[in-house]
């Protein structure tokens, strides 16, 4: 037998005292279909591919547009001037992370000192500082969330590696084909803002945000030839021939023509992406460029041959 409708104006997550009030019965509360994201709170069981429209989800991924419904849920029992934060606020604002952080499958959720962290299952509480955070409703979701840059200098705290708290940065100040999220001035005064867990990485990671970097694994990119010596490589490079356009590289060095490709999974299992991929390949080359294209194993497991290859066409191009 169908389970009996749930009355619209509950929302997709609602309190069960609610429910009970606009006449929903316990035992429907208690059915299947219904999931229990929170004590005291049910959500339908999403189907994640179609739930989201484009305003919420962009580009996201299933662990982030999870994540995100989460805290949607959390929200119906959220106390008056709780505000979503690090993990759970670069989500909403499409700020690239490790994925092991969106698989822990904890919100981030705080409250301004001196009030008490909120404490759960499936919550991580956080008290935060007016002088170190700012807080306003995200666009899309209208849910509390601390801003761009205060996002980017919490997650200092817990990203250990340099480089994505750089790629953090990246993604905030991008300007290339996007509306960035913050200016690098927002950056440079949440990093002196004043004492942090993390401040250290965010005035490491400051001097090396740029605002050309379309992705996580670009960042990586660009910062692992750096570090090896290599000159900095202008990013998202628009190549040109007799006034035709030939494609953009992600890094490129134009005085040697050598670009360097990143290679996700999505231009493999694209098929219309990966025609298009290789004609541009086809097209720099005849133009006299060395590509260097580059996997996901080969930038995050073995640096020192993605940099040595570098330096091959680099010798390649002197020789030649």
């Amino acid at each position: 037998m169908p389970a009996e409708p749930i009355p619209a104006e509950l929302g997709p997550h609602f309190r069960v005292g609610d429910a009970l009030r606009a006449g929903v019965s316990r035992a429907r509360l208690r059915h299947a279909s219904l999931g229990r994201p929170f004590h005291g709170v049910r959500s339908p069981h999403p189907d994640l591919g179609s739930l989201w429209s484009d305003a919420v989800s962009g580009a996201r991924g299933v662990a982030e547009r999870a994540h995100i419904d989460k805290a949607r849920a959390y929200a119906a029992i959220a106390a008056e001037g709780a505000f979503f934060s690090h993990v759970t606020a670069a989500a909403m604002w499409g700020l690239p992370l490790p994925l092991q952080l969106l698989r822990d499958d904890t919100i981030d959720v705080s409250v301004w000192a001196p009030g008490r962290a909120p404490r759960g299952r499936g919550v991580r509480g956080h008290q935060a500082h007016e002088v170190l955070a700012h807080v306003r409703p995200h666009p899309a979701t209208g849910l509390l969330v601390t801003s761009p840059a205060t996002t980017w200098a919490a997650l200092a705290a817990i990203l250990p590696d340099v480089r994505d708290v750089v790629a953090v940065g990246d993604a905030a100040v991008r300007s290339w084909r996007a509306t960035p999220l913050a200016q690098l001035q927002e950056l440079t005064a949440a990093a002196h803002a004043g004492r942090r867990v993390g401040v250290a990485r965010l005035r490491e990671a400051l001097p090396q945000i740029r605002t050309r970097s379309a992705s996580r694994p670009e960042t990586h990119l660009r910062l692992a030839v750096v570090d090896a010596g290599l000159p900095e490589p202008e990013l998202n490079y628009e190549v040109f021939k007799a006034g035709s356009y030939l494609g953009a590289l992600d890094l490129a060095y134009p005085r040697q023509k050598v670009g360097l490709e990143y290679e996700g999974e999505h231009h493999l299992l694209d098929p219309v992406q990966w025609a298009r991929d290789i004609a541009r390949y086809e097209r720099l080359a005849a133009a006299g460029w060395i590509i260097v294209r580059v996997t996901k194993m080969q930038l995050f497991a073995d640096t020192a041959e993605l940099v040595a290859r570098v330096r091959r066409a680099f010798g390649a191009r002197a020789q030649g």
